[in-house]
């Protein structure tokens, strides 16, 4: 009887663990959260000029704007990839708008609101947002271009292309600049951006206690799916 009672109470603190370590540490047996959704290309052709002041909606056709994150996780079973997501379904939690000006982006920002970021388990996302992330003191983080970029070439028939994109990554009052290559599909009124940004926690000193029963991977990416329509 007491080795049952033993072997209870180990499996307790393993389940505990894993669910109380941050944003990517799930039960090795739930599903993998939820996943920023890719671009979906084609569409009508573009219907107006890509120079103007662009702002981010909530959707267009089949993409709808998403960010959220994405990381690599162990477990003792194994290891496997999780993530987490925010939307604008219900509420702006993600917002920006976007500058072009002689066929060149010049300005940028993007902006979520990190409290709103949700995976598979409930009790986790309310541990990460009081005790990982802060976002009582904390509640965005930010993308601010710091790099022109060309997008003279970009096809106006629905089908994408890929740029690079330079900027600020704001996290916990903690700024890092960063690069990464982004799909960019125009079709009809809208613009549409996708894509993934790599970052290491430890750039941000962003911190989750340690389990022998599993461990998270230092890098992972903010995974972005915005939809952009023309304001002037």
């Amino acid at each position: 009887m007491r080795k049952g009672i033993i072997t209870l109470g180990v499996i307790a603190i393993v389940v505990f663990a894993m669910m109380g370590i941050g944003p990517v540490v799930m039960n090795f047996f739930t599903d993998r959260g939820l996943q920023t959704a890719d671009i979906t290309a084609g569409g009508a052709p573009a219907s107006v000029e890509v120079d103007g002041t662009w702002e981010i909606v909530r959707g267009a056709g089949a993409n709808h704007t998403q960010a959220g994150y994405t990381f690599d996780e162990k477990l003792p079973a194994g290891s496997k990839t999780t993530s987490g997501r925010t939307d604008n379904a219900h509420a702006d939690n993600v917002t920006g708008t976007f500058l072009v000006s002689n066929e060149t982006l010049e300005e940028g920002e993007v902006e979520v609101d990190v409290a709103s970021i949700t995976s598979d388990n409930e009790k986790r996302d309310i541990n990460v947002r009081e005790d990982i992330l802060l976002t009582d003191r904390y509640p965005h983080a930010t993308f601010t271009l710091t790099k022109p970029v060309d997008v003279s070439d970009l096809p106006a028939d629905g089908t994408t292309v890929t740029k690079k994109v330079t900027g600020d990554l704001t996290l916990m009052n903690e700024r890092k600049e960063v690069s990464t290559d982004l799909k960019v599909l125009r079709t009809g009124e809208h613009v549409i951006i996708s894509g993934n940004i790599p970052f290491a926690r430890s750039d941000f000193d962003i911190k989750t206690p340690e389990f022998v029963a599993s461990s998270i991977a230092n890098e992972g990416t903010i995974d972005l799916l915005l939809v952009l329509h023309k304001i002037n």
